[in-house]
């Protein structure tokens, strides 16, 4: 049989199956099958109803007949990269990454970096500085980044009786490149003429904000490096991290500086000016003597007048552009030295995983900018001339919890074609969907399940489903806007049910990433049209990765299928190390023969015949049980969140104990229909604490783990339900949402002690 021609088998649900996948093997089609349907195919509760099905088909046959020709002709046409439309099923086949020495351990490089790691976007253009300074001169006049002002605020009743703050708010308010230089130039000339001096620290503690970037490229222009805290760390870690960086100014918002500043200003005795970015109030009584307050407005100012004007000392490459403190999710926050170089190398290899990136994409800044994830995403929609729009976790989207009922959240008001998010709220998402078409009728439910099947299925032939995606898709694709075209994933692993949910139902690649703080965020993004789900893709063009044997946790790089090890991550991107903390340094980071830095990240990995890397393990998650068995606790939890009933997971073990146990923040709503089904009734709280609802939770729980196919002795035996949810507020997760496993297991010690105590 020649390629071109079309055999009957050749058409599902009268949908045209691109005639490469017609000579494909069946292996091909079994392990691209099993890759996508593995968990991820929308069960029904009850069977479907065969004239429902009939319709579907037939309404699905006659769309595709009549536009059967012209797809078939475009998918001949070559597109701008010489490829060809509909490619993306050779390309999901063809090797991402190889080792270079031929060794299954690697290291392996991208395809495209074989002969040498990309460092730059353009040449010359080496610094955060000139970074800008190229933007500006090319997109001067373009939007770069906006703000929605308040229109108003009022205070609404919860039905428990607490009053929430709730918002309106108005349409975005631009400024250009050119207007976005200025301010940052105005800003750094303010902070020299208070006294700041280049490659002394200048420290940011800010919430996400069109200021933040405005202070970055400040410090960038005049060569003051940035020492960034997360909002939400607690007092002892905020002044931990300034009394190291001996910082004398800092960058803050007018709620930050009154609520988590202002009460440890004592223990930081070097601190001289305090920058508050809001515009009021413009006096600031009550302040201990030696410190003074401006606003960024007055401080941009004094950095506008003729006599303040002088020679700034630009940045070297090599020179430190952040120290950026990590979020603290296993002790003190370490402050991680990241060089200009760094960051540009960084942002090089993950503009090259994002295709078509220019000025005509708008992106939604809403993460932390304190994390790599987020700065490194912004730094790169700069590069290339993007809008950035900012948000908030509480305004992001029409249903958030400060957005007034009947107005905009941000997404609607912004119609973002990029976004970044962390797996917890791209969970959310998926969970809050889901119940909703729990609650649809009968008819509605069969035609969503019948759509997102079939769409699954045509997704793993390379397909798209334009019908499908206008008439069902459409209205879940608006809670992100309507316009995404560009999901980035990073933070912690994306359980394959989401992954595949965001693909189907808002109609987008979802790129996977795996990077670090100490890697500058990069290690790997997976391709746009790489579907299948569980792994990270292939090396970035700016590094290198090899596995290295961990025998007490019984990974080796002869394993088989695949090699396995610890992950090492070499390149431009690896940072310079932890600030003052030359132990932690000879231990994590090393330079090779060539003078190559390389970064030990812990993460246990495996590289599959493609080049792709999936993260399996993680060397602190690994407990080994009182009988001998090794328990990845990461895996676990990853396994667990997909159950209905769980919004979060903590799981549990110690070495003198035979069982894992587990903290469980349950889904309000699927605990209460729970608890209803068996005559119980409560609130949140009284739920949480009742044995007979533990019980029923725990077999739910138990039923989901086997059937993700969970070892026996990684079941948690006994939960404890929590009905305070966990956000960075509570000091339990970190600003990405990660496990803080220290601060959980001081939370629970009694309930612990009451798990392994009543054996």
């Amino acid at each position: 049989m020649v390629a071109w021609e079309i055999p009957a088998a050749a058409w599902t649900c009268g949908h045209f199956i691109k005639p490469s996948s017609v000579v494909e093997s069946e292996g091909d089609r079994r392990i691209k099958s099993d890759r996508l349907h593995s968990s991820t195919e929308m069960k029904q509760k009850e069977d479907l109803n065969p004239v429902l099905v009939l319709l579907f088909h037939l309404a699905v046959w006659i769309y595709t007949s009549v536009t059967f020709l012209p797809s078939y002709i475009l998918s001949r046409v070559p597109g701008p990269d010489g490829g060809r439309h509909g490619s993306e099923e050779e390309r999901a086949k063809t090797p991402k990454a190889r080792s270079a020495p031929g060794r299954p351990e690697g290291p392996y490089r991208a395809v495209s970096a074989a002969r040498r790691l990309a460092t730059s976007l353009h040449p010359g253009v080496d610094t955060l500085d000139k970074m800008f300074e190229y933007a500006t001169t090319r997109f001067p006049h373009r939007d770069c980044l906006g703000t929605r002002e308040v229109v108003s605020e009022e205070d609404e009743c919860q039905g428990n009786g607490k009053l929430f703050k709730k918002v309106v708010l108005g349409e975005y308010r631009w400024l250009s490149y050119e207007e976005i230089h200025t301010a940052a130039s105005q800003l750094g000339g303010g902070l020299a003429a208070l006294g700041q001096r280049p490659k002394s620290n200048v420290a940011i503690f800010c919430e996400t904000r069109a200021e933040w970037i405005v202070a970055a490229q400040a410090c960038f222009m005049y060569n003051f490096p940035l020492v960034t805290l997360y909002s939400t760390l607690g007092g002892p870690a905020i002044a931990h991290g300034l009394n190291e960086t001996q910082v004398t100014h800092i960058i803050t918002s007018r709620e930050l500086l009154e609520t988590r500043l202002k009460p440890i200003l004592f223990e930081v005795p070097r601190l001289q000016h305090i920058i508050v970015v809001d515009s009021t109030p413009t006096s600031w009584p009550g302040y201990p003597r030696g410190i003074s307050v401006h606003n960024m407005a007055a401080v941009q100012k004094l950095g506008a007048r003729p006599q303040n004007a002088r020679e700034r000392e630009a940045p070297l490459p090599s020179d430190i552009a952040v120290i950026m403190y990590t979020s603290g999710s296993t002790g003190v926050p370490k402050g991680v030295m990241i060089s200009h170089s760094n960051v540009i190398a960084g942002i090089t290899g993950m503009a090259e995983r994002i295709p078509n990136l220019s000025e005509e994409d708008t992106y939604i800044g809403y993460l932390p900018l304190a994390h790599v994830l987020e700065l490194s995403a912004e730094l790169v929609c700069v590069a290339h001339g993007c809008r950035i729009g900012y948000s908030s976790p509480q305004t992001l989207a029409d249903q958030s919890t400060k957005i007034k009922r009947g107005s905009k959240g941000d997404t609607s008001a912004l119609r973002p074609t990029l976004m970044a998010a962390v797996p917890e709220i791209m969970d959310r998402i998926y969970k809050n969907v889901m119940a909703k078409v729990e609650e649809m009728s009968r008819v509605q439910r069969t035609l969503f399940t019948l759509a997102y099947n079939y769409k699954l299925e045509q997704l793993a032939k390379g397909n798209s489903t334009p019908l499908c995606d206008r008439l069902v898709f459409a209205k879940v694709r608006s809670l992100l806007g309507g316009r995404t075209r560009v999901l980035l994933s990073g933070g912690a692993p994306l359980s394959a049910a989401t992954q595949r949910f965001m693909n189907v139902c808002f109609c987008c690649p979802v790129g996977q990433g795996y990077g670090l703080t100490e890697t500058c965020g990069a290690g790997t993004i997976s391709e746009l049209w790489d579907y299948s789900t569980g792994r990270v893709g292939g090396p970035l063009v700016c590094c290198e990765i090899k596995l290295k044997d961990w025998v007490e946790g019984g990974y080796r790089k002869t394993d088989r299928p695949h090699p396995r090890g610890e992950i090492l991550i070499g390149g431009p991107n690896v940072t310079m190390g932890y600030y003052k903390n030359e132990a932690k340094n000879q231990e994590d980071f090393f330079v090779d023969e060539n003078g190559q830095r390389w970064f030990c990240t812990g993460d246990i990995g495996e590289f599959h015949h493609d080049g792709c890397l999936k993260i399996i393990d993680r060397k602190k998650d690994l407990v080994k049980l009182q009988a001998g068995e090794y328990v990845s606790l990461g895996k676990v939890e990853a396994m667990l969140k997909n159950c209905p009933l769980v919004d979060n997971i903590c799981a549990y073990a110690n070495s003198n104990e035979a069982y894992v146990i587990g903290f469980v923040v349950p889904n309000q709503k699927q605990l209460s229909a729970l608890a209803e089904q068996y005559g119980i009734r409560g609130s949140g709280e009284e739920l949480c604490g009742s044995e007979a609802v533990e019980e029923l939770v725990l077999k739910a729980i138990t039923e989901a783990a086997l059937a993700a196919q969970l070892e026996r002795f990684e079941v948690p035996r006994k939960i404890c339900l929590s009905a305070e949810p966990w956000t960075p507020e509570t000091g339990l997760v970190t600003d990405a949402f990660k496990l803080k496993r220290k601060e959980l297991k001081t939370r629970y010690r009694d309930d612990i002690e009451r798990m392994y105590g009543g054996k």
